[in-house]
């Protein structure tokens, strides 16, 4: 905990150098600085075999120690300001007489001495012409160190919100932040730390006592002015603390000197004044007495008041705290709105949702306080007891129904979009359309529009497109252009989702430049959602184009709900253009950052599940893939789910659990087509073919690939025209006879499957989807290999390692062909760090590639090192695959699987498995 060692340096070269000349270090620091803890520093730091320390608190019981000390001698002199007239005398004999080689290090409060600027006393001090006197200041930590210390004490379980609550209450103060951070760890031991439990944790009995003990030293006169700072809860310039205090001019500033005298106030900062640890406000806040404090509290209310700009958050309060409720009514309503303007969408959600929460709070004030508060939640992010309160709210029978209908349409859009709960969402919609159409139609609008958004589960694409019409009929009629720009977010949205003609001269109205903050929001909207059902057609340029303008548009105008949307699409685009390096940290962030709402995280969630997946980490594929219990499947986006989905029969056809892959794709493709947006069968489609094909259900596997063809028509969804060949492939793949390699049906059957592999691979290569066009690519070298029969001459033997293009007579791949893009599928693969795909296309290379020229007979030796095999079961196994699936994966059986990982932790000491993951590392 030691801020300072370089104040130490002059100190270290002294005590191993008895000719040194004497130093004596003054060090200052307010209380929990840590002079101490210092003091201890030092007296560990070595010294020659002669150098005695010498520890000395002063105003102890004890006294000071003797006279007589040995020569060289390391003072530790703690305290200083408690010293008597008697200890200040010897203290100052004992200084003059420093010899050669000894030291002095005097610990003090500089608000507690009896002289200020004087740690010795007065008259100044005559030190000796050969004794360096150096004077250190301790400071408080800066957040960065308190959440080192907060990481220490709660072992990483805090967050970086509590973090910078932590700092902000106690100031930095290293004795009050391990305080704080004893109590949290004593009351929540195994629960990670927000913001809430910090500013529940109270106030630390040490620092509540020196403050209370400061504070009654001062005669009652002067008190006032230490609880008007109480009151005021920050540092306030000397007019307003006075004001509130409700002393006079010439009392109040006789009382401020005393306060400032006396350590009660300190000044953080120039003509500021309060006390130099926040969070020692309430603890004195506590103690004045009830009648006084409100006194204090309407008096704080109006000096905030004539504040530019006004806080009226923290008026509201004042009021409220003064007993004046119609006054802290009309505070809060400010607040709230001046919160939402600026875009502090959370300051407002959190400000009402408390006021609301009010027992007998008028109704008329209910009326006005509850759409602010819908308004904000549908903005914002955190929605959750906002959804709760709303919830009742509108039970109200005595509320306009205009009010009603406005809430009951906010309720609806949180329920949908933030909470993950569909189907209430569409029903309270459906509410709110009816209620609104004939007294609001504009929101009536709103509430049509969010009925028809594509992406959520439930209704069918032509109810979808029903709520739109209705939508755009009545917006158009409203003469609302708010309500206009937000039905044409919604039209947009739809019709790029279903790749329709014309979707993207829709997009083009999506207004960037919109002077209006509501309009901006909803244009806003439109471009992020626009850019993420881009990313899911595969236009990945224009996607980060949209991207770039609907976060900037968000940005600039308060719409954090959107940027977080924008966001996770931003996480999908990297996974399908290949940007893998620290996505998996981005994805755990993203889930980190809205813990409290992880349906909004839908997208990171899945996308740390695919990864996880590619790198051969399937256990916590499958956990981030079911978004850790937070959502059920039937509730996210469809093209969400469908991509969930297909990930997972992927690994239950990897595990070879065929059946269960079988009853997982028939559900997936059900809920697909249900919903009839074809372009989103694109992740699903190849996986669902594969697993029906392989329990021999060929009919329904062709059926599906017929359906997938009809239904994109001739829609421009090239991410899911790429995935309608790969289906193809796999079902031409799967459909060649299982007769022996020298039947040319089979062999016809393969090279038309390693064709259509190899047209997918190209059209995923012009996305560019880096990853989808190696598996395909993989594809189609796998069905070249197997297509090869010419036993007596080999290709890949003519070749001498130089790969042959594909047939420029039937322009299919040939198999040398296939071993040079098997190559570059494992580099692909490597590169990703797709782990276990690179694995299984290198065994599959291993079982065709020829052997090198002039390799000597047997194998090599790998002593103490690993062999590539041994490294590559080894780099499977830790990531979390059992025998089973590596024999799967390489090809071998379990038994060599079993012995490859004995021999990698053999060679690595290793003890388990766990323990060879950082072995390898």
């Amino acid at each position: 905990m030691m801020q300072t060692r370089g104040s130490a340096l002059p100190l270290a070269r002294v005590l191993t150098d008895e000719r040194a000349e004497p130093v004596l270090l003054f060090v200052e620091g307010a209380a929990g600085e840590g002079k101490s803890h210092l003091l201890q520093e030092l007296a560990d730091l070595p010294g020659t075999t002669d150098t005695v320390p010498i520890r000395w608190q002063c105003g102890a019981d004890t006294g000071p120690p003797d006279e007589g000390a040995p020569a060289l001698s390391l003072w530790l002199v703690d305290d200083v300001h408690r010293a008597d007239e008697n200890e200040l005398r010897r203290l100052r004999r004992i200084l003059k007489g420093l010899e050669p080689g000894s030291a002095a290090a005097v610990t003090y409060r500089p608000e507690e001495l009896p002289v200020p600027g004087l740690p010795l006393g007065g008259p100044p001090m005559k030190y000796a012409s050969r004794l360096t006197v150096l004077r250190h200041r301790l400071t408080p930590w800066d957040e960065k160190r308190v959440g080192r210390a907060a990481a220490e004490v709660l072992g990483g379980n805090c967050t970086a919100g509590a973090v910078r609550r932590l700092y902000e209450l106690t100031g930095g103060v290293p004795g009050v932040v391990v305080d704080l951070l004893a109590a949290l760890r004593q009351w929540h031991p195994a629960v990670t730390v927000t913001a809430a439990e910090v500013e529940a944790a109270g106030v630390p009995t040490r620092l509540a006592e020196l403050a209370l003990s400061r504070t009654y030293a001062l005669s009652p006169e002067d008190r006032p002015v230490v609880w008007a700072a109480a009151v005021l809860g920050g540092p306030a310039g000397r007019d307003e603390l006075i004001a509130v205090s409700g002393l006079g001019a010439a009392a109040g500033s006789g009382a401020l000197l005393q306060a400032l005298e006396g350590a009660a106030l300190a000044e953080p900062a120039e003509g500021r004044y309060g006390f130099a640890v926040p969070l020692a406000a309430p603890a004195v806040r506590a103690f004045v007495p009830g009648p006084v404090r409100q006194d204090l509290h309407a008096r704080a209310a109006g000096v905030l008041s004539r504040r530019q700009p006004v806080p009226w958050a923290d008026v509201a309060e004042h009021h409220r705290s003064a007993g004046e409720t119609r006054k802290w009514l009309q505070a809060v309503e400010k607040a709230a709105k001046a919160a939402a303007v600026s875009g502090q969408h959370q300051q407002a959600i959190n400000l009402l949702e408390k006021t609301l929460a009010t027992p007998d709070l008028p109704p008329q004030n209910r009326a006005r306080l509850a759409p602010l508060l819908a308004r904000s939640a549908v903005t914002g992010l955190r929605s959750d007891q906002t959804v709760e309160v709303l919830a009742q709210i509108v039970q109200d029978a005595s509320l306009p129904p205009s009010v009603r209908g406005e809430l009951r349409l906010d309720l609806g859009l949180m329920l949908c979009n933030q909470m993950g709960r569909g189907h209430e969402g569409r029903k309270a919609l459906e509410t709110a359309a009816a209620e609104l159409c004939e007294v609001r139609p504009g929101l009536a609008a709103r509430a049509m529009a969010a009925l028809s958004s594509v992406f959520f589960p439930g209704n069918s694409l032509d109810t979808d497109r029903e709520w739109i019409a209705r939508a755009i009929d009545v917006a158009d009629a409203s003469g609302d252009e708010v309500m206009r720009t937000a039905v044409l977010a919604n039209r947009a949205d739809l019709a790029l989702s279903c790749a329709d003609p014309g979707a993207w001269e829709l997009v083009k109205k999506l207004s960037t430049k919109d002077t209006d903050p509501a309009c901006a929001r909803q244009a806003a909207r439109g471009l992020c959602n626009a850019a993420n059902s881009a990313v899911w057609l595969g236009f990945h340029e224009r996607a980060e184009n949209l991207l770039a303008d609907g976060l900037d548009l968000a940005t600039r105008n308060g719409a954090p709900y959107q940027e977080h949307t924008a966001l996770g699409a931003r996480l999908l685009q990297e996974w399908w253009t290949g940007q893998w390096p620290g996505l998996a940290k981005r994805c755990e962030d993203f889930v980190a950052a809205t813990a409290d709402m992880p349906f909004i995280a839908s997208d990171a969630y899945v996308v740390r599940g695919l990864l996880a997946l590619a790198q051969g980490d399937w256990g916590e594929a499958v956990s981030w893939l079911s978004q850790r219990g937070t959502t059920r499947a039937e509730n996210l986006p469809v093209p969400l789910a469908a991509t969930a989905a297909g990930a997972a029969i992927r690994l239950s056809l990897a595990r070879q659990e065929d059946w269960v892959a079988a009853e997982q794709a028939r559900a997936a493709w059900t809920a697909v087509a249900e919903k009839g947006v074809w372009p989103w069968a694109a992740e699903l489609a190849p996986w669902v073919v594969e697993a029906l094909a392989r329990t021999d259900d060929r009919a329904a596997a062709q059926g599906m690939v017929r359906d997938f063809s009809q239904g994109l028509g001739q829609r421009d969804a090239p991410a899911a025209r790429a995935a309608l060949l790969w289906s193809r492939a796999v079902l031409a793949e799967t459909e060649a006879p299982s007769r022996g390699n020298s039947d040319p049906a089979r062999q016809d059957a393969l090279l038309r499957a390693a064709e259509l592999y190899r047209q997918a691979a190209a059209a995923y290569a012009e996305l560019p989807r880096p990853y989808s066009r190696a598996l395909t690519l993989e594809g189609a070298a796998r069905c070249a290999l197997a297509a090869d029969t010419e036993a007596d001459s080999d290709p890949l033997t003519e070749t001498s390692g130089i790969a042959a293009p594909p047939d420029p007579v039937s322009g299919r791949p040939s198999a040398a062909w296939a071993v040079t893009e098997l190559e570059t599928c494992v580099q692909c693969f490597a590169e990703l760090g797709a782990v276990w795909d690179a694995a299984r296309a290198r065994a599959l290379l291993r079982t065709r590639q020829p052997a090198k020229t002039g390799r000597p007979p047997g194998r090599p030796s790998h002593a103490d090192a690993l062999s590539p095999r041994e490294a590559e079961v080894a780099q499977l196994a830790v990531s979390g695959l059992t025998n089973r699936e590596i024999a799967v994966t390489l090809h071998l059986s379990p038994r060599t699987v079993e012995q490859h990982i004995a021999r990698a932790m053999r060679k690595t000491g290793a003890l388990s498995r766990r323990d060879l993951e950082h072995r390898l590392g």
